[in-house]
This record gives C-alpha cells, sequence and structure tokens, in this order.
C-alpha cells in the first residue's frame, strides 16, 4: 500500500510499496531526505518548483508542466509502475498554457493533485474517474477559495477530499481548512502520513 506524506503548503512525497519515492511540487516543509525517483512540477512559481531541496538520483526523472504539456496536448507518462497524467489547471493568476495538474495512479489509488487552479471543464471528466483522493486548493487569493473548492469537489466527487494550498505564506491554516464544506473533506496537516486505500 502507497503511503502519502503531506509536507505542508502544495508539496507531497508519495512511497510506493515497493518504495520508489515521488515528490510533487516540493517547496514547504521537511522529509526530503528521501532520494527522488520521480518530481512532479506543476508550473513554475517559487513555491511549487523547489528541486533544489530534493535529492536526486542520476536516474530521478523530473516532470515540469512544459514536458507534461505541449502543443495543447496533455501528456501521460508510466515510470516503475507509477502512472501519471497531466490534466488542465489555471485561473487569472496562471496561465492555462503553463499549469498542469496531475493524475497520478499508484498502487491501486487515483490521486487528483490541481496544482494552482480554479474550477476548469475537465474537472467534469475527472469526475468519472472514480478519483480516491483530490487535493485542492483553497487560499481564496491565488487560486479558488473553500466554497469554490467544495463545489469542485462535488463535481469530482473523490472518495477523500484533502484541502491544500491554504494561505500564502503558511503551511497549513486550520480556519481556512474548516470552511470547506464536502462532506468526505480530510484534514490532514502537515507531517502527517496517511495510506492510501485504493479502489482500482
Amino acid at each position: 500500500m502507497a503511503k502519502l506524506f503531506y509536507q505542508g503548503h502544495a508539496s507531497l512525497r508519495i512511497e510506493t510499496n515497493d518504495g520508489h519515492v515521488v515528490f510533487v511540487d516540493p517547496f514547504a516543509g521537511e522529509g526530503y531526505s528521501y532520494p527522488a525517483d520521480l518530481v512532479l512540477i506543476t508550473h513554475e512559481h517559487y513555491d511549487h518548483n523547489g528541486i533544489n531541496l530534493v535529492k536526486l538520483k542520476e536516474t530521478t526523472v523530473i516532470i515540469r508542466a512544459k514536458d507534461a504539456l505541449i502543443d495543447g496536448q496533455y501528456l501521460d507518462f508510466d515510470y516503475f509502475g507509477v502512472h501519471v497524467q497531466a490534466v488542465p489547471a489555471g485561473n487569472k493568476n496562471h496561465p492555462t498554457n503553463e499549469c498542469v495538474g496531475y493524475l497520478i495512479s499508484v498502487d491501486g489509488a487515483l490521486l487528483y493533485v490541481a496544482g494552482d487552479t480554479d474550477y476548469v471543464p475537465y474537472m467534469e471528466q475527472i469526475g468519472k474517474m472514480g478519483v480516491d483522493y483530490a487535493f485542492l486548493p483553497i487560499d481564496g487569493v491565488f487560486n479558488m477559495g473553500p466554497e469554490e473548492a467544495s463545489r469542485c469537489a462535488e463535481i469530482i466527487k473523490p472518495h477523500h477530499l484533502i484541502p491544500y494550498h491554504m494561505k500564502p505564506g503558511m503551511l497549513f491554516d486550520i480556519k481556512q481548512d474548516m470552511k470547506v464544506s464536502y462532506e468526505k473533506a480530510m484534514l490532514v496537516r502537515p507531517n502527517d502520513l496517511i495510506e492510501l486505500v485504493g479502489t482500482h
């Protein structure tokens, strides 16, 4: 069973059942001592692309938005049993041609990591995929707030919603988190480690 370590803000570390390590948007918190097999960057803002924090191996694969979105096509990738599909993301602060979200299939669990975004129409398609865990931003400054994220969750219908990217300059904000109304929202704090229970 894969495990996910929430580092805070929009930074995640995933460990597969066979020991491979995936970082998503490294920047915040702790937990960078594990050498990375795969690093996923949703866009190039400084608070999402702290590659310098990650221990890289000669074989580490780094996928940035420019690698995942080429000529309007959202690409997919397969490494050591992990399937990654880039999907649309963006808003007035984040050009859609420079940003992506990721659908990550790992050990039977499907994760949707939205990146920096508001509602995008492709969420209607994601809602048909049976997402196990969705990570949606809720800061309400650079991205959608908790109310819009709650509406998006109703469209995506994840088995678990994990709000993230809660407040500029903060790893976590419990007051902002508590504004999310989706009934399957999970309270996950920085340094929490969760087992990813999949339905796929």
